[in-house]
């Protein structure tokens, strides 16, 4: 392992990890309130939310960099 990855707190983490994570620190309607993107809002599932963020790189880096911040 290099020590880039040592210190990197998104290593090992997948999105399904970090997703899971978050709800649980905050609950869809506050994730939602927080990232707005339909698919925290309407009809959110885990499924759901994976399909659109693996698709969609904007959204994906505000689920990371909520993560970080709820982390620090």
């Amino acid at each position: 392992m290099t020590s880039e990855q040592v210190n990197n707190p998104m290593h090992g983490k997948t999105l399904e990890m970090i997703l899971n994570e978050l709800v649980d620190e905050y609950g869809w309607q506050e994730l939602g309130e927080r990232i707005t993107i339909n698919c925290f809002n309407i009809n959110p599932s885990i499924k759901s939310s994976l399909s659109f963020l693996r698709k969609t790189p904007w959204a994906r880096k505000k689920v990371e960099d909520l993560y970080l911040d709820m982390i620090s």
